[in-house]
């Protein structure tokens, strides 16, 4: 790239070599036929010349300082050459893949409604013996599921806090060593987008946090409701508890 002094000085050389044209020395013949020298239009003469010097380095000065600012204006266009879109994408595609890997209950409004009708609905009287056992049993899974669920989605987004680190030490190297404003300004956008990024993990922690704690909650709840049901099943005359005959010793 040509600097900028030797473009302004390219530019101004027209100028620079021009030759400097004054009118010379007026001198006039006296007596005798001798040349009288005039030392006040010599004088004169050199400040022209003066001046006119000087107008040619003002002239130079100005191509340099628009030669500079078509330099910066240059450095303030240029792209920044480096992009963390990709290492961003894949830490989210690592925690979205989590998060559809939920067991039994996925993170969908139409099954949760139908697994919640279905298995912490309101239990029937009528319902047997074993297939009390069986639902209390299912809930059970989708609780362990729910906690082992929660548990990977938070191991995922402690994985990508390095990764984060490394990216984020690489854009505000960036962000250092931009040349101009419009990579200064790139540089910002893609430490938003990682700052986007990591409150999507959080929003994923939260969310199978959440999911796990809801799970508990209404295990806990469904089975206070299979304990009245079985307590009342146990109190009710005729269909109750009946007492046997016992043997012991083999008797």
């Amino acid at each position: 790239m040509v600097s900028a002094p030797a473009l302004a000085l390219a530019l101004a050389a027209p100028l620079a070599v021009a030759p400097i044209f004054v009118a010379p020395a007026q001198a006039f013949f006296g007596g005798f036929g001798r040349i009288v020298y005039d030392p006040r239009n010599h004088a004169e003469n050199l400040v022209t010349a003066a001046r006119t010097l000087e107008q040619i380095n003002n002239q130079i000065a100005s191509l340099q300082n628009e030669a500079q600012m078509l330099i910066n204006q240059a450095r303030n266009l240029a792209s920044l050459p480096h992009s963390s879109l990709q290492q961003l994408q894949q830490n989210v595609s690592r925690t979205q893949q989590l998060l559809n890997q939920a067991q039994n209950i996925a993170f969908e409004v139409q099954q949760v409604d139908q697994i919640f009708q279905q298995e912490y609905g309101a239990l029937d009287l009528s319902i047997p013996q074993q297939q009390l056992v069986a639902d209390a049993r299912a809930r059970w899974t989708n609780t362990m599921g729910g906690l082992q669920d929660a548990m990977r989605v938070q191991a995922g987004v402690v994985g990508n806090i390095e990764a984060q680190r490394v990216e984020m030490a690489a854009l505000v190297g960036q962000s250092q060593n931009a040349v101009g404003a419009l990579q200064a300004t790139q540089a910002g956008n893609q430490l938003l987008a990682l700052q986007s990024q990591q409150l999507a993990d959080l929003t994923a922690l939260l969310a199978a946090t959440g999911r796990a704690e809801a799970l508990v909650e209404a295990e806990q709840a469904a089975a206070a409701e299979q304990g009245r049901i079985q307590r009342q099943r146990f109190l009710t005359p005729g269909t109750g508890y009946q007492p046997g005959n016992a043997r012991m010793f083999n008797n």
